[in-house]
């Protein structure tokens, strides 16, 4: 009987899970809203929903008086224009049921709430410490239970990173429907990410809540704040030279998560923003150093096609040949000025990448310094290659498709490598071909 009872709670999760379609976000972190108004709201939610982005993720903290007003001002613009928000709170910061609460219930009738079966989902970021056990978060469901909002609360918990516990996880946290595994990095080693994570979580909770199960894709990972004076295990580099391609294709091919959250929008500090540079956006100054004229907007048209293809299940045809091109200014060995020598500076390939989209199958070339060339036969669709820094200094990448031994289109880089630096700088500049 007992297995009974499991096997008919399990077909009524999967029940559940199947009634909900596939969804994509994007963390929006709010500390960086201090002086937008409802243009610039509007503005950063039509860029999204231009390439298929459904909703922000808030990554909201409990520490100024300006955050709830913009999340009020977000979900007033959202709404007219069909996009989701959901709340994550950031547990770096304090928080308490009762205010957590109110802010949920503020919003919790808005047509631009996520909802997960009818259940208001919210996610977080952290919350997994000795300061909230299971009975914080089953408060904060009583609380809002009371008041008539229920929700399905689908945590990143960022101490569970291990495959291995996601027993621990179920066993202590009773009160979790979901899970996001926020972890979209190699964790200080210099190798790919798998999806043993993903897959361990996914399993734990497709069988035994009726939760999502989300998943991060991120295009980078670099932050290098140590040097203001703060913390140096602030400098850090993950593994990212290819990262934007092969987590989006492990999406879409072996995970198949309910959700896929971009991390980040606007997270410039860490350096895995796809959105415009915005002079609104209060930084760390240190951020500045490597942040300021390193566009990453190119990195759209990557998350537009692999979008794409997750949420229709096949990969979208291209429609115009192009070339995405990322590389860092500097070589890790050069020795810079400021601020301390990050973390894993040894792991990044000291190359150029470039992601092609290809209406047809077409040679790609790419050359940067004398003598120093690659070329890859692409197919039609995505294709990845990359071509080692030079041994010149001061040289600029240059990049070409050839079909039928027809030039299609050409371009340089719109920024110089160098082996001279001022600043420890591991954000890459993206850009273009055929530059716009």
């Amino acid at each position: 009987m007992r297995r009974t009872l499991a096997s008919i709670a399990y077909i009524i999760a999967l029940a559940a899970r199947s009634a909900t379609c596939k969804a994509v976000f994007a963390r929006f972190m709010v500390v960086n809203s201090q002086s937008f108004d409802s243009d610039q709201w509007k503005a950063e939610i039509s860029s999204a929903q231009s390439i298929g982005i459904q909703g922000f993720a808030l990554n909201i903290g409990n520490d100024t008086d300006y955050q709830p007003q913009q999340i009020a001002t977000a979900y007033s613009v959202a709404e007219p224009l069909g996009f989701k928000l959901l709340l994550s709170l950031d547990f770096t910061y304090a928080w308490n049921t009762s205010s957590m609460a109110s802010l949920i219930s503020a919003h919790a009738n808005s047509t631009s709430m996520y909802r997960w079966n009818d259940d208001v989902l919210v996610s977080t970021f952290g919350g997994d410490d000795n300061g909230h056990p299971d009975s914080f978060w089953a408060d904060l469901k009583s609380t809002l239970s009371s008041t008539g909002v229920t929700i399905s609360l689908a945590p990143a918990f960022t101490t569970y990173r291990n495959p291995n516990s996601t027993q621990s996880l179920l066993d202590t946290y009773k009160s979790i429907d979901g899970f996001f595994n926020y972890w979209s990095w190699p964790q200080d080693v210099n190798q790919t990410l798998t999806t043993d994570t993903d897959l361990a979580y996914q399993a734990a909770i497709n069988t035994s809540r009726s939760g999502p199960y989300m998943m991060s894709v991120s295009p980078w990972q670099f932050k290098n704040l140590g040097s203001s004076g703060g913390d140096p295990t602030n400098d850090w580099i993950e593994l990212s030279d290819t990262l934007i391609k092969y987590r989006w294709e492990q999406a879409i091919s072996e995970v198949h998560p309910d959700i896929v959250q971009i991390v980040s929008w606007n997270d410039y500090a860490e350096s895995h923003y796809i959105a415009g540079l915005n002079q609104k956006v209060a930084m760390d100054p240190a951020a500045h150093a490597y942040v300021d004229g390193k566009q990453h907007t190119p990195w759209q048209i990557v998350m537009q096609h692999y979008i794409s293809w997750y949420l229709n299940g096949t990969e979208p045809a291209v429609t115009k040949d192009q070339i995405v091109v990322w590389y860092r200014l500097h070589p890790k060995t050069s020795v810079c000025k400021t601020p301390s020598y990050p973390r894993n500076a040894a792991f990044p390939a000291d190359a150029v990448f470039a992601l092609a989209l290809l209406t047809s199958p077409a040679t790609v070339t790419m050359d940067i310094g004398l003598g120093n060339h690659f070329e890859w036969q692409a197919p039609t669709g995505a294709s990845l290659g990359q071509v080692p820094f030079p041994a010149q200094d001061d040289q600029i990448p240059f990049l070409e498709i050839v079909r039928d031994g027809q030039t299609v289109t050409k371009g340089y880089g719109s920024a110089n490598w160098s082996k001279l630096c001022d600043t420890y700088d591991f954000n890459p500049f993206v850009d273009i071909i055929p530059n716009m």
